[in-house]
């Protein structure tokens, strides 16, 4: 194991691909504007916070052509192109941004074709390393439904070349699984952190197929009871309550990759020092139990 793998929680390859990332990767969504609209205050930083980051061994970066909309795009292929040799970005489909700031759902195969041909403008790249093709529901979390006609979209991009890899983002268990299907799927992208682990089960069955998860919002939906446990956690051990999540996380299962996001390079630094901090049994029971501290009393 490479110095920068052992440092970033260790290295993960990607099912059936070539590709080997470190866990602990960057999300470049806080790189656009406020609201994830329009450009940076400050471009020369943001492209800074990337350039150290790939520096310091991360190999893995999640973006979108719809955060900005172009905006991380753009800006990844200012500081990184040509990219060094390795650099596995992740980008993902299935929104759109209107003048208004608006996430709109863009899943017809005229939007989905044009939205990975922006994809490889701005990146400026021949073939897109992984698409997640990201669920539009009419709220924040996932809804059912078949996702089987937009992915097949997707599918059949990868046929033409132009998509070397597919994963599946905002998802719930019945789509991941029709999605693999329809493909082998080599990531899932959810919302999941240690207070919120309604993927628990997902985890393990993707882990048992090698399948990579990628969990986001690190500290999202806490309860203030939560939230203050993890605080408390975070003090005892000389840490920041971000690190304490991502390092649960890291410790959660081997299939778990990171993409925690900011556009400064202090925290950029903390988050990945979270890596290196360590857990102890107790310690992990400890916040294992934050999950409970939410759930209702059942009378």
């Amino acid at each position: 194991m490479s110095a920068s793998a052992a440092t970033l929680g260790g290295a993960f390859a990607f099912p059936g691909t070539s590709l080997t990332v470190n866990r602990l990767g960057y999300g470049a969504m806080q790189l656009a504007g406020p609201g994830v609209f329009g450009p940076p205050k400050d471009p020369a930083t943001a492209r800074a916070v990337l350039r150290e980051a790939v520096a310091a061994g991360v190999n893995h970066i999640d973006t979108s052509d719809y955060y900005g909309p172009h905006v991380t795009n753009l800006i990844l292929r200012e500081a990184l192109h040509p990219y060094p040799p390795g650099l596995v970005i992740v980008t993902k489909l299935g929104a759109r941004r209107p003048a208004d700031g608006s996430w709109v759902p863009a899943i017809s195969a005229e939007e989905l074709t044009a939205g990975v041909h922006d994809n490889l403008r701005h990146l400026g790249l021949d073939a897109l390393d992984v698409v997640n093709y990201r669920v539009m529901g009419s709220g924040h979390g996932p809804e059912e439904g078949s996702i089987a006609e937009p992915f097949g979209v997707l599918v059949d991009l990868q046929r033409r070349g132009l998509i070397r890899h597919l994963g599946i983002s905002n998802a719930t268990a019945a789509q991941v699984a029709e999605a693999r299907t329809l493909a082998g799927i080599v990531c899932v992208q959810n919302s999941y952190n240690v207070a919120n682990r309604g993927d628990d089960a997902l985890i393990d069955e993707l882990a048992r197929a090698g399948i990579a998860y990628v969990p986001f919002f690190p500290l999202g939906g806490f309860t203030p009871l939560q939230s203050a446990t993890l605080s408390s956690v975070a003090n005892r051990l000389g840490s920041t309550p971000m690190q304490v999540a991502l390092a649960w996380l890291l410790h959660r299962s081997p299939n778990v990759l990171l993409i925690p996001g900011t556009s400064s390079l202090a925290h950029l630094r903390e988050n990945l020092a979270a890596a290196q901090l360590e857990l102890s049994p107790e310690t992990l029971a400890e916040l294992d139990g934050i999950a409970a501290e939410a759930a209702p009393v059942e009378h």
